[in-house]
């Protein structure tokens, strides 16, 4: 059997601010303009997916959503400027924690 490292990574401040699952989701939220759409994508009840878009929102200094809510035009969700940033932040951070651990993994005794 060949091992391999694995793991995930986290952004936290007194709780969870950021991590794979939620990156996803406001990937989905910025990709269907809706957040109700991105739940239904990553098959999550749409109170989940409100619940990480509150937290994330009480937790950042500016919003990372901004929501419209319906009427002529429809409503509609988007990311933020701040959304965006953190989108780019934790996709740089995730890139280079996976390239950390192939190169660790490379280390492991063989079979």
């Amino acid at each position: 059997m060949k091992f391999k490292l694995n793991g995930r990574i986290w952004i936290e401040g007194e709780e969870r601010f950021m991590g794979i699952g939620r990156f996803q989701l406001l990937e989905q939220i910025e990709q269907t303009g809706s957040i109700s759409a991105a739940a239904k994508k990553m098959g999550m009840s749409y109170k989940r997916a409100w619940d990480l878009v509150q937290s994330m929102n009480s937790q950042s200094e500016t919003p990372v959503l901004s929501t419209q809510a319906g009427g002529e035009r429809g409503g509609g969700t988007h990311l933020t400027e701040e959304g965006k940033r953190w989108v780019t932040l934790y996709s740089q951070f995730q890139q280079r924690f996976q390239e950390f651990l192939e190169t660790e993994t490379l280390k492991l005794p063989a079979e």
